[in-house]
Order: structure tokens, then sequence, then C-alpha cells
């Protein structure tokens, strides 16, 4: 003869039975994040475009060959867009206005994403250097940023092409030389947050070396709100690049980038009756500036621990 036991609230379930979770459960961090940056319907939509306009640059030669972007016709010049199959029109010399844009994205993107790696990485070491050890160092670190926030950044790029040429690898270079100073000062408060943490003190006391620290806690744990600076960034450098080739200092012709694109706007010719030639490229740097200005604040959001 069984007997079944009894709580006061009812009868215990029998022995093998699933136990249901006790206490609180939490999403991941990544779901979190996600659940987060999903309420921002704009941002998704934002999202999306950007990924479309990456995955059209990346397969540019798919949409247009590079005889397309760089042949030429004299005859064919200026002509309006829908002119025997130019969806864009053409150009001054007659190359197709659509395959070089569709190009042009693509070194813009490129140019964009290596500058501010660049600068990440220069802005990640200065940054950990100076607010680690402090003292001295922090002092001559922070004052050689300061030098460079107190020129003007168009300044520093005009005198960085003159001095390397213009040309598409040094146009990252440059630009990521000049870019870092604001990386660097957002890192430095980040570790200056954290160096007095109990981790560190325990690391320290455990015998890690000062770069050990540095690379394996303070810098990861310091990366969220540089990943948003990051992504900011990228927008700034575009527009940057395409500053630098509008002069004559960036990407060089026949390479076509949207900056080197509204060149054609320098004349007025052009600008008051050939609207194609330089109305694309213009509409897509403000477009992917401003996608990414908006994916970027989303993240800012989602990534703040202080925001539920």
């Amino acid at each position: 003869m069984s007997v079944e036991l009894q709580e006061p609230g009812g009868i215990l379930p029998p022995a093998g039975a699933p136990e249901e979770p006790v206490g609180p459960v939490f999403d991941s961090p990544l779901k979190t994040f996600w659940r987060r940056f999903s309420r921002n319907r704009i941002a998704v939509v934002a999202a999306v475009l950007l990924l479309l306009i990456a995955l059209t640059a990346a397969a540019a030669p798919l949409f247009a060959s590079l005889s397309d972007r760089d042949s030429t016709n004299l005859k064919a010049a200026n002509k309006p867009p829908g002119w025997e199959g130019h969806i864009l029109g053409t150009d001054e010399i007659g190359r197709d206005v659509f395959a070089r844009l569709i190009w042009g994205g693509r070194v813009s993107l490129t140019v964009g994403l290596t500058a501010v790696g660049i600068s990440i990485g220069i802005g990640i070491i200065v940054g950990a250097i100076s607010g680690f050890f402090g003292g001295w160092v922090d002092n001559v670190l922070m004052r050689v940023t300061d030098i460079f926030l107190s020129i003007p950044t168009l300044a520093l790029l005009i005198v960085g092409a003159a001095i390397l040429g213009p040309s598409i690898t040094n146009t990252m270079i440059i630009i990521g030389a000049v870019s870092w100073p604001g990386v660097s000062r957002l890192v430095r408060g980040e570790i200056l947050s954290l160096r007095a943490r109990d981790f560190v003190t325990a690391a320290r006391a455990a015998g890690a070396r000062s770069g050990y620290i540095i690379r394996k806690h303070l810098v990861p744990n310091s990366m969220a709100p540089v990943l948003v600076s990051a992504t900011l960034s990228v927008a700034g450098t575009i527009i940057l690049e395409a500053s630098l080739s509008f002069l004559g200092l960036g990407v060089q012709q026949p390479i076509p980038s949207w900056g080197n694109m509204l060149e054609a706007a320098t004349n007025w010719r052009v600008l008051t009756l050939f609207w194609w030639q330089w109305m694309p490229p213009g509409f897509m740097i403000f477009f992917t500036a401003l996608c990414i200005y908006i994916v970027g604040d989303a993240l800012r959001d989602a990534t703040d621990p202080r925001l539920k």
C-alpha cells in the first residue's frame, strides 16, 4: 500500500519530474542587446538599408564591370538618365554614372572602415596606457592629444595628403592618423573608472603584469562605448574622404569615389544643367551617414546598462 506525502499546499510532485526554475530567469547579454535595439524600429530599418548598401558595394562587379566604370565615349557625354541604358546618365566624358556610383561606394566604404580601424587602434593604445599608468605618462599623452584636437582636422588632412601624396592607401592612413584623439579620451575615461575595481586589484595581487591587465581586463571591459563611437566615426570618415577627394587630395581619377564624383559640382555649368552627375553621390553620402548615425545612436542606447 503506497502512501503519498503531502505538503500543506497539496501533493508533492512524483519522483523524477523536472524541477521548475527557482528565482528570476536572466536573458543573455546578446538577447538583452537585441531586445533593446529592436525596439527602435527606425534603427532596424536603417541597419537593413546599410546592409543593402554594403552588399551592393561589395558586389559591384555583378552590377557593372570595370569597362563600364572607366570606358569613355565623348559622343555620349552629358546624356541624361535613361539614355540608351544609362540609368543615371553619363558624365562629361561619357562614363556611366550608375557604374561609377556603385564602384565609388565600394571605395568610400572601404576607406571609411579601414581609416576607422586605424584610428580605433591608435586611440585604444594611447588611451589605455594613459589611463592605466597616470602621472607624467598621462600628462604627456594627453598634451599630445590636445595638440591634435586644437588643429582643424581638415587642415591636418590637407597637410598629410600634401606630404604623402593623394592615393587610396594614403587617404586611409591620413584619416586614421588624425582621427584617434577622441577615441583615446574615451578609452582613458573608461580605464580610469575600471583600474580601481576589485578584479584589477586581484589581478595585481596575483602577480599579473601591467600589459596583461590592460590587454585582458581593462580594454575588453571598455569596448562597448568604443564600438558605438567607431560606428558613428564611420559616417564622419566617409565625409572626410569625400572632402579630401573633392579637393583633389584623396582618391584620384579614374578610380571613382563618392567624394571625387562630387568634384563635378565645382563646374557651374554641370551644377546647374547636369544634376545627375553630382546629386546621386551627394545623396549617397548624406543617406549613408544618416543611417550610420541612427544605428549608432540606437547602439548607444542598447549598450547602456542604465537603460531598461
